[in-house]
């Protein structure tokens, strides 16, 4: 029984016309595809200025034929009642409402129509398809958070029985619950595992240290998916050898889509079926492929609210071979607000601070888990968990080596605790700059 797509047909979203919808959409030649984007950019941003009186007051001068008169969305626009940047004809009784992470410093409540969310899910379940993982059928172990609140609890237990997963939370990365979680691995058929990189790279050590791999005692498994984390390279080799199975990375955002996807050949496979990708500069400035800068992004679908020329806060690279069925995202370094200013006014990816002390920091194997922290233009706090607390000879050469590769004069501050923090969806925010400097 198709339990998964029955909840969604039950729930009010019609996955067979999105499956119906997607499938003409991907059988669109390399010249039809570049029409039906054109077509679709002026078709949705017509319905918003016709029919969303918040999108027309914030774009007041689009000329349609001239794609660059459409304005920049941010975040912050959106940070405003959900009834006042709703669509005409649209309430919160019939659309898909949910809210954003808040990772980038700035949450939000958003709206996607009906249509709109069931091509998310077709979108999916196509991608996952790449993989032979039939949502419908295949035995998902996912690695979230879960509400600890009863209600929310059980709510979400439901939502996993009927979309054939079992949870296990990232709250608790023990080595006792990761012995639990191993008998739960040799006793179950899953097919593939599910969610936050940080966590499941924690299980893979875990197997490590126990000289397990995973697929022997758990034949079935034939995948791995991690998401919403940046996932490194040498993660990713440890998670392959102790798992035994591919790692595939995924890259989506709650309020769009999936928005690119791994495919078979091991290329960031854009979503360009629902979405259309942009790369610009600080100047909204429309970047060559192969430049850096950040990733602006419209819906394509969704009627309900707009998402046109949205700003997600991420800083990336498309790859010079993308055509416009099929982009390929070639870099993607996180966050604009995870971006460190020095004190000479060096920029730096706050992932270049995480990435250097990584390859020191854990050769060992004392430290688990470390987190980054920015707390003036000169001062880094790492905090850390692990077995034993850092000898001062790996401190100097953390320090030095972070020097090295950036600048002089930069103080390093290194915490000791139990268990790192997560946000409360469980997400682990590798870097985070906790000053207020104007990029």
């Amino acid at each position: 029984m198709n339990l998964f797509d029955l909840s969604l047909r039950l729930n009010g979203f019609p996955i067979r016309k999105a499956e119906i919808a997607l499938e003409e959409i991907q059988q669109k030649n390399d010249v039809a595809f570049e029409d039906y984007i054109i077509y679709k950019k002026q078709e949705i941003v017509a319905y918003h200025l016709k029919h969303t009186p918040f999108y027309k007051s914030l774009a007041k001068s689009i000329n349609l034929e001239d794609w660059n008169t459409v304005p920049i969305m941010t975040k912050r626009n959106l940070q405003q009642p959900l009834n006042e940047r709703l669509s005409e004809g649209f309430s919160t009784n019939n659309v898909y409402i949910n809210k954003t992470s808040g990772s980038s410093g700035d949450p939000f409540i958003f709206a996607k129509d009906k249509f709109c969310h069931a091509l998310t899910w077709a979108i999916i379940k196509d991608r996952f398809g790449w993989f032979n993982l039939d949502f419908n059928a295949s035995k998902q172990a996912r690695f979230y958070g879960i509400p600890l609140d009863k209600k929310g609890y059980y709510k979400e237990r439901v939502k996993d029985a009927l979309s054939n997963r079992f949870r296990f939370s990232v709250f608790d990365l023990s080595d006792a619950a990761f012995d639990n979680l191993l008998k739960k691995f040799s006793s179950t058929s899953f097919d593939y595992i599910n969610g936050y990189t940080s966590a499941i790279v924690q299980f893979a050590k875990f197997l490590e240290r126990k000289n397990i791999v995973l697929n022997l005692i758990c034949p079935s498994l034939k995948a791995c998916v991690v998401t919403s984390e940046m996932l490194f390279d040498d993660d990713k080799t440890l998670m392959e050898t102790q798992f035994g199975v591919p790692v595939i990375n995924e890259y989506g955002a709650s309020e769009l889509d999936l928005i690119a996807f791994q495919n078979p050949k091991g290329e960031w496979q854009i979503n360009s079926e629902t979405l259309f990708v942009e790369i610009l500069d600080k100047n909204d400035n429309i970047l060559p492929l192969g430049e850096e800068g950040r990733v602006v992004i419209t819906s394509l679908y969704n009627k309900a609210h707009p998402f046109i020329r949205y700003d997600i806060g991420d800083i990336g690279t498309l790859s010079k071979q993308s055509t416009a069925k099929k982009p390929v995202l070639e870099t993607l370094i996180g966050r604009t607000n995870d971006i460190a200013i020095l004190p000479s006014g060096k920029r730096a990816a706050g992932l270049t601070f995480y990435y250097i002390t990584k390859s020191i920091i854990e050769d060992d194997g004392n430290v688990k888990e470390f987190v980054i922290e920015q707390h003036k233009k000169d001062t880094f706090k790492i905090i850390y968990v692990s077995s034993e607390e850092l000898s001062e000879e790996n401190k100097l050469i953390i320090s030095n080596e972070m020097e090295r590769y950036l600048e002089k004069g930069l103080q390093i501050i290194f915490e000791r605790q139990n268990q790192l923090q997560r946000s409360k969806s469980g997400k682990l925010k590798q870097f985070s700059s906790l000053i207020n400097v104007k990029l």
